[in-house]
């Protein structure tokens, strides 16, 4: 057994072991199993959220769209600054809302402001189908981490299901205090590692920053710059404003936000959190540094340009070290999906159709559908060629909520339940069909010039979810008043 194997595998221990104990000594109710009895002051705030925001992505894919893509891969490093600097507005507002209403996820948000339980079985249902492919890309990064990590002792299988285990047995017994305790540890170490990475690989390899990038240009001119069509600006521009109004749309996002003590603790990390943005920098340039080193990596191959380069330039024990960081961005955030999910399931779908369900009930339900859902996942794991769809839809799905939740905070809202759901139905409807048929605006309107072929197609989704949300508002809304006009002349 080689020396990174031994590290990996204590990690995974370590990780179960806080994760278990973080339950020492608190009641398991509902309120403290999913938001933590609302008590996490700006530390655990911001490990938590950092530790389901840094994940196998940002550890894989951001190191890999930077080996693959280029010049585009930094609109990853842009989104997340401008959702959080979005945020310092309208986070605490949801904490103080959630907080007055005793809110436990997020579709009880919507519920509650729109006083609709079936609308909360919508979002619910969105959280969800969004939820099961984030949740598949960690467990596919885990599998690929351990593999290479290992250098095959371990083979991605069998990494994915003892991933599986670990994440199954802590999150049933200490929900998102598990996921704390080990966010802590995961963000010390993710933090060495990556830092360590940015700056040693481009020394060794290079001499430098500057000789690293002018031999990459040298190599491959253009490829550092945002190109004239496709990832152009405007896609950069589109993507960019998309992708940060959904940041904190996905249900475990959503959810952490009501796990704060007061509304002080998320202004003061909406501060500090851009800074740690900076992390991805060190992600981009080891992926930046592997282009000339390990050429040659194609389609998925590319999300393994860190490791590989790594286990070319140290010893087996380092390796180890990077397996562990990498082991717990897909931990971390993996336990915050699968309880978010099974939360959902079990107090925004079940207990809407059974009312008379008590929280202990609930919360019990809700451990038993850890499993399911892990179990659901580990099957599109396993299915090849359809993640890549489902990630895309799944990202764009959850960013269909943001129209009706921001309009929500308003103090004249005008928007109506049955506008809030036939905006979000519509929306969703139209990211089905744009994904699942590969639907560009430059297919559906090839005159157009190339840089409004290249806007993000999701725009589409979005724009004709605010058009619906706002006339079907407008109509019911309408239709509600007469109708209270002419009970008044009645009576």
């Amino acid at each position: 057994m080689n020396a990174a194997l031994l590290i990996i595998i204590a990690s995974i221990i370590f990780a179960l072991t806080i994760g278990i104990r973080a339950r020492k000594g608190k009641d398991m109710n509902l309120e403290q199993w999913t938001v933590g009895g609302r008590g996490f002051g700006t530390v655990f705030i911001f490990l938590l959220m950092a530790g389901e925001t840094y994940s196998t992505f940002t550890f894989l894919g951001g190191s890999g769209w930077a080996y693959g893509k280029g010049g585009p891969t930094f609109y990853i490093l842009i989104y997340g600054t401008l959702a959080l600097i979005m945020s310092y507005w309208y986070v605490p507002a949801i904490w103080r809302y959630a907080k007055e209403k005793k809110l436990m996820s997020q579709s009880d948000f919507f519920v509650s402001k729109y006083n609709s339980p079936y609308l909360g079985v919508l979002v619910s249902i969105v959280g969800v189908v969004a939820v099961i492919p984030y949740l598949v890309l960690q467990l596919k990064g885990l599998g690929s981490i351990v593999s290479e990590a290992s250098y095959g002792a371990i083979s991605p299988t069998v990494a994915i299901w003892i991933g599986v285990i670990v994440l199954t047995i802590y999150v049933m017994i200490s929900g998102i205090h598990g996921s704390a305790w080990t966010a802590v540890v995961k963000d010390i170490l993710i933090l060495g590692v990556t830092v360590f990475l940015g700056i040693y690989l481009p020394l060794h390899y290079y001499g430098g920053y500057q000789p690293m990038f002018e031999a990459i240009d040298q190599a491959k001119s253009g490829f550092l710059t945002l190109p004239s069509q496709g990832l152009s600006i405007s896609w950069f521009i589109s993507t960019v404003l998309l992708t940060s109004l959904g940041f904190y749309m996905y249900p475990h996002a959503f959810g952490a936000i009501y796990s704060g003590k007061n509304e002080k603790t998320f202004r003061k990390n909406t501060i500090i959190m851009p800074l740690y943005q900076l992390i991805l920098l060190f992600v981009f340039f080891a992926g930046f540094a592997a282009i000339l080193q390990i050429p040659g990596l194609k389609g998925d191959e590319v999300d393994l340009s860190l490791l590989r380069l790594s286990k070319l330039a140290f010893d087996p024990w380092v390796m180890g070290v990077i397996g562990a960081a990498g082991v717990l961005t897909a931990l971390v955030p993996g336990s915050m999906l699968l309880m978010s999910a099974a939360t959902l399931l079990a107090k925004n779908v079940y207990g809407v159709f059974v009312p008379s369900a008590t929280d202990k009930q609930i919360v019990s339900l809700a451990k038993y559908l850890v499993p399911v859902v892990a179990l659901v996942s580990l099957f599109f794991t396993f299915k090849s060629g359809t993640i890549v769809a489902l990630l895309l839809m799944g990202s764009s799905m959850v960013t269909q909520l943001f129209p009706a939740m921001i309009f929500s905070l308003m103090r004249n809202n005008f928007v109506t339940k049955q506008g809030a759901f036939a905006g979000i139905i519509l929306g969703e409807a139209t990211v089905a069909y744009i994904t699942l048929s590969k639907t560009t605006i430059g297919t559906l309107f090839p005159l157009l010039p190339q840089w409004v072929k290249d806007i993000n197609v999701g725009i589409i989704a979005l724009t004709i979810n605010v058009i619906v949300m706002t006339i079907v508002s407008m109509v019911t809304k309408n239709y509600s008043v007469s109708n209270k006009k002419t009970e008044q002349v009645a009576s």
